[in-house]
């Protein structure tokens, strides 16, 4: 029971950094239109991508990835000072994800996770994000459908995960983000099936 306030509060600490919707963040800093207002109306990079403004794309990756890991390094180092390391690694993992996907500070309507899942996998283990990431890398190549590319991705990241790791939290924890990650991406996955899933084009200059 002692562990129990600590792992709680680690776990909302990582829920309001992943509530940090960077899409929605460096669209008002940079004077683009609101993310969910246009195009998928998903708060991400792919989606600020068809502004036609690279670097806002890559700021907006490059946040949600990065929250992803840094809530899960902080949870690690406040873990081990509880004794709690493993749980809150993985309370942490869990946490930051669901404020990505229900943000706090932005309505509760966040982006898909994507890239916060990365992030959160770079963390957990190193070659497991890598191997994920050259996964989407490999089928966006083939395919240039984003969503295929996210969906076969994380369906592969807890076997990534049973491979690299054989830590049973571990996969468990990636078996739970990417049930929610494939349940954010239904839509999709009816386009997907009915063969009008759009493909990545370069936006016009």
């Amino acid at each position: 029971m002692q562990s129990l306030f600590p792992a709680l509060m680690i776990a909302l600490g990582a829920y309001l950094i992943g509530s940090l919707s960077f899409a929605v963040i460096v669209a008002r800093i940079m004077g683009l239109p609101d993310p969910r207002s246009f195009g998928s109306g998903n708060p991400g990079a792919t989606n600020i991508l068809r502004t036609g403004k690279k670097t806002a794309a890559a700021l907006t990756l490059l946040g949600d990835t990065a929250k992803g890991w840094l809530a899960v390094w902080l949870a690690g180092i406040a873990g081990a000072y509880f004794g709690i390391q493993i749980m809150a690694i993985h309370l942490a993992a869990l946490a930051v994800f669901l404020g990505h996907l229900f943000p706090i500070f932005f309505g509760f309507k966040g982006g898909k996770g994507v890239a916060t899942a990365l992030g959160i996998m770079l963390a957990l283990d190193p070659w497991l994000g890598l191997a994920v990431l050259a996964t989407w890398v490999a089928v966006f190549a083939i395919s240039r459908i984003s969503s295929l590319s996210a969906l076969t991705a994380s369906l592969l990241a807890p076997v990534y995960a049973a491979f690299f790791t054989g830590s049973r939290a571990t996969i468990i924890t990636l078996c739970i983000l990417s049930a929610l990650l494939i349940w954010r991406h239904r839509a999709n996955i009816q386009r997907l099936l009915s063969g009008e899933e759009g493909r990545f084009v370069k936006p016009k200059q």
